[in-house]
């Protein structure tokens, strides 16, 4: 009988063992892989895809510009300097008299050194000598000395264009002209001696170059004081 049983107990142990009867599922392994960065090309900065694209943006790099150039928009101020920095004129100045007598000059710009002459009260004739400084002839600036009224002084200029270059450009025997002067080129000199007395009463009187185109700006005042 014990033999039986052995023998029964056996057999059920061998058939558990062939179906399987151990239902538990094998231990898996659950660590985690590491992930694997990207691999980049020697070389390349960071934020640089693959392919050479960058995908960002150097912010510190804005608005850098090489050296030895000049940044888009703005202006040298250098050249802007030497260009303001052109040949500047005394104009404007005083004429220095001694006694009853002043040289002043005219010159290639078109400019009288002085824009105003004043004659000493004591002086009952004066002298204006005048010096041309530049270097063109006569025909291409020639300079003269006209002494006017200022009310005459627009109208007398306008008739001296007809008298024209053989009349200095000055009308003849015109009571509104109290002085001129002969026309002179480059390198020339000439002279008036007047007499003040039209010019004791203190009104206001111009001298002014009559040649052409120049009255506009070569003129200044003349008075007795």
């Amino acid at each position: 009988m014990n033999i039986k049983i052995t023998l029964l107990t056996a057999s059920c142990a061998l058939a558990l063992a062939a179906c399987g009867g151990n239902d538990a599922p094998p231990p898996q392994d659950t660590t985690a892989t590491p992930a694997t960065a990207p691999a980049t090309t020697p070389g390349t900065a960071p934020g640089t895809a693959a392919g050479g694209m960058d995908t960002g943006t150097d912010a510190a790099t804005a608005g850098t510009t090489t050296p030895g150039t000049t940044p888009a928009g703005t202006t040298d101020a250098g050249a802007t300097g030497a260009a303001s920095g052109a040949a500047t004129t005394t104009a404007g100045d005083a004429a220095e008299v001694t006694g009853c007598e002043t040289t002043i000059e005219g010159n290639d710009a078109m400019q009288f050194n002085v824009n105003s002459i004043t004659i000493p009260a004591s002086c009952n004739e004066f002298t204006i000598n005048l010096e041309h400084t530049g270097q063109l002839p006569e025909a291409a600036m020639g300079h003269n000395v006209v002494i006017t009224s200022e009310s005459d002084m627009q109208a007398v200029a306008a008739d001296g264009l007809s008298a024209g270059a053989d009349n200095e450009y000055v009308p003849q025997d015109d009571d509104r002209v109290l002085a001129f002067t002969d026309i002179i080129g480059g390198g020339e000199s000439t002279s008036v001696t007047f007499s003040t007395s039209a010019m004791q009463d203190g009104g206001n009187y111009m001298f002014f170059c009559s040649f052409p185109g120049h009255s506009a700006l070569m003129k200044g005042t003349i008075s007795v004081g």
